[in-house]
């Protein structure tokens, strides 16, 4: 059984590439895609769809520790130029708000959940993904400033709420008696693995730029470096009991910092290697997230997911612009390209995997924002993209400050072609 599934996994893979392009046209992407995929395997059986097997944990902790690394490293402060206030005021107004506001109306309409597996709704549903709206982000109608600051975004709030996420579990699970710790040896874990993941990403960044300069790294063997250094701060983090994830986030960010001008090309292989596993985790969302989803699906958790897309979205941006000189229709636009992808659907797979039945409930609503989110943003974002261009090259002329953004780290996501 598991020889078939497999087998039909690597074909469904090996299919994508030879295709992805011609899709794209169609307007299915790859999560779409794989997500269908992963309904299909569990519901002829090729793989049990009511809990996550251990041996998806590994995929999992490895998908999000480089999805951490890799969406930290790409971000540099001194790349932002004047869009740093919009961004701080993004991540430090409008995230917080969103995760509140998401933990609020899960502990009200859902009661049921409690309040740690409210927390987990509201933390897990609070990062965006950029990767969903590619058009968005790649499509020179859309002014610079604007993808910009979705893109940048999107590369740091995972790392910002995954601290939180793992508190709400750990809190959970002490509410179960799992864990006999809890929340509070979350919060000493989650500090020792931002110093570990600080210090060994600066240290390999600064490593890297110096063997470089004297020409001791042979070019086609540095991204594979990359990819050892990010699961190094990971697995150093936890053998000195941190957490691993805070590790990788922080140690995406001090390479960053130190590699140099060169840092975001060391970056290819790895984004290339996540965006390969992260098609197996759409695909695991599929296979056990859905069907968990379909079989507590009800208008309460239905109306979560919609409000989450929306008002719980797009309020807190509104709220965090105020000042920041965008008009109207652009602070209703970065708003909605709020996608909940990749990051939203590993912590949910994670909370399963560490909470067993007891998470049912918080996945079916997380699964529920995702598929909702996949569906809205992956088919909005051309069209949409293209009409706020036009009315943006219509009015006054917004000029577009800075260089344009580099390319994207789309996990899989074919990159549209020039128009």
């Amino acid at each position: 059984m598991e020889a078939t599934a497999f087998a039909v996994v690597a074909a469904v893979v090996f299919l994508w590439g030879a295709v992805s392009a011609r899709m794209e046209r169609a307007d299915l992407t790859a999560p779409i895609v794989f997500t269908a995929v992963g309904v299909v395997v569990a519901g002829v059986g090729l793989m049990p769809g009511t809990v996550a097997p251990e041996t998806l944990k590994p995929l999992l902790d490895v998908t999000l520790v480089w999805v951490l690394f890799a969406d930290a490293a790409r971000v540099r402060v001194h790349d932002l130029r004047g869009d740093l206030g919009m961004v701080v005021r993004l991540l430090a107004v409008g995230l917080p708000l969103t995760l509140l506001a998401g933990w609020g109306l899960a502990a009200w309409l859902l009661p049921g959940l409690g309040v740690w597996l409210a927390l987990l709704v509201g933390a897990a549903l609070a990062p965006t993904d950029a990767a969903l709206g590619v058009p968005v982000v790649t499509n020179p109608v859309v002014p610079s400033r604007v993808r910009r600051l979705i893109t940048v975004e999107s590369g740091l709030n995972d790392g910002i709420a995954t601290p939180v996420v793992l508190v709400a579990v750990a809190g959970a699970a002490s509410m179960a008696e799992v864990d006999e710790w809890g929340a509070g040896s979350a919060l000493v874990e989650l500090a020792i693995g931002a110093a570990i993941g600080g210090a060994v990403g600066y240290a390999g960044g600064w490593l890297l730029r110096w063997a470089r300069e004297r020409g001791w790294a042979a070019e086609d063997f540095v991204g594979v470096a990359v990819l050892a250094l990010a699961l190094l701060s990971y697995l150093v983090a936890l053998s000195v009991h941190g957490n691993g994830f805070v590790a990788a986030f922080c140690g995406g960010i001090a390479f960053g910092a130190a590699a140099g001008r060169r840092g975001p090309a060391e970056l290819v292989f790895l984004e290339q290697t996540s965006g390969a596993v992260s098609l197996l985790v759409w695909l695991a969302f599929g296979a056990i997230a859905v069907p968990i989803m379909l079989d507590r699906l009800d208008w309460a958790r239905l109306l979560y997911a919609v409000l989450s897309l929306t008002v719980i979205r797009m309020v807190p941006v509104a709220l965090a612009l105020i000042g920041a000189g965008l008009d109207r229709k652009t602070v209703l636009f970065v708003g909605w390209f709020g996608p909940r992808g990749l990051a939203s659907l590993v912590f949910a797979l994670l909370a399963l995997e560490q909470l067993g039945a007891d998470a049912d409930g918080a996945v079916a609503v997380i699964a529920a924002t995702v598929l909702l989110s996949v569906v809205a943003h992956g088919i909005s974002a051309s069209p949409l993209a293209a009409r706020y261009g036009r009315s943006v090259a219509a009015g006054a002329g917004e000029e577009e400050p800075g260089d344009p953004i580099p390319d994207v780290p789309v996990r899989g996501l074919p990159r549209p072609r020039a128009r």
